[in-house]
């Protein structure tokens, strides 16, 4: 979810000029965009057309659960390096990316934990191990409580906690959604991306300038292209009020599911004490590991650490 005040955050005051783009690494995204588009599927489920990209095969599956207001183009990295180790799905939620909803269709995280269910029928998947960040951290847990047996392991990245959603730092964010000014807001990434990176990137990556311009374009085209889903991306934001985790602080004490935070620890939405939370709360917790310069999106970033610490969350 939008999960920050994009627009204006502390990101706002540094000049666009402080995040140089090499020309290399612009062409870089451009195939690293288009690789990404070819490989992105489709299926038909109740809910609606979902997007999803696959990767590897095999009998063990992993599923990828992206933060707001990006899609599953934030897994990547990850995806490339534990192909060889999964079958890794990577959806994108309904309201955000490329996946296509009717409207009126419930965005809830409750909603999204049902959808991922049916995505998992559908592809033939059975039990997973999940990777999520942001507002699909939120949709894991739920996941991880509705169906305990599909969860093989848990692995948390800077996310929603149930003391901590929606968390207060996103109130401007919220309300621009309540007022639907947010679409207009984010439509301004595409016709003024060094913008885009000095306000949104500087909130959220340690290193904005790796937000190009066709990384914008694809995170940001499908939120505003259509009347419909415009409002759908305010309906996604209006649903995190009330808090969608509220209750299921006892559940969790009871999972038997291994969990291993990794998580950014320069973000200032969800900090080290969200983190420090989850490690008490989950029975078999493999503990933390804090990445000092990571902030909100640092998955993208540091996909070596996502790798490294999934293999060894895979074999507790």
């Amino acid at each position: 979810m939008k999960r920050r005040h994009f627009l204006s955050l502390t990101g706002a005051a540094l000049a666009a000029s402080a995040f140089p783009q090499l020309s290399s690494a612009a062409s870089g995204a451009t195939n690293e965009v288009a690789k990404f588009r070819a490989a992105r599927r489709s299926v038909e489920l109740p809910c609606g057309r979902i997007a999803y990209v696959e990767r590897g095969a095999g009998p063990a599956a992993a599923l990828f659960l992206h933060g707001a207001p990006l899609n599953s183009f934030q897994w990547r990295g990850a995806l490339d390096r534990l192909s060889l180790y999964r079958r890794c799905i990577a959806p994108d939620f309904m309201g955000l990316g490329y996946s296509e909803v009717p409207a009126g269709q419930p965005l809830a995280a409750s909603a999204q934990a049902e959808m991922l269910a049916a995505l998992l029928d559908k592809l033939g998947a059975g039990t997973v191990d999940i990777v999520a960040s942001d507002s699909g951290g939120a949709v894991a847990q739920l996941f991880l409580l509705r169906y305990p047996q599909r969860v093989r392991s848990l692995m948390l990245t800077n996310c929603d906690i149930e003391p901590h959603s929606p968390p207060a730092e996103i109130a401007p964010v919220l309300e621009m959604a309540r007022n639907g000014t947010l679409a207009d807001d984010t439509a301004k990434w595409l016709t003024d991306k060094a913008m885009a990176r000095a306000t949104f990137g500087a909130a959220v990556f340690h290193n904005p300038a790796q937000l190009t311009d066709e990384i914008i374009e694809y995170y940001a085209a499908p939120l505003i292209s259509s009347p419909l889903r415009r409002a759908q991306y305010h309906e996604f934001h209006n649903a995190l009020s009330p808090n969608p985790l509220a209750g299921i602080e006892a559940q969790l004490r009871r999972s038997t599911v291994p969990v291993k935070m990794v998580w950014g620890a320069s973000d200032t939405i969800f900090t080290l004490a969200d983190a420090r939370y989850l490690d008490q709360l989950f029975p078999r917790s493999q503990g933390i590991r804090a990445i000092p310069e990571g902030k909100l999106f640092f998955q993208e970033e540091f996909p070596d650490i996502i790798a490294e610490e999934a293999r060894k969350l895979w074999k507790a």
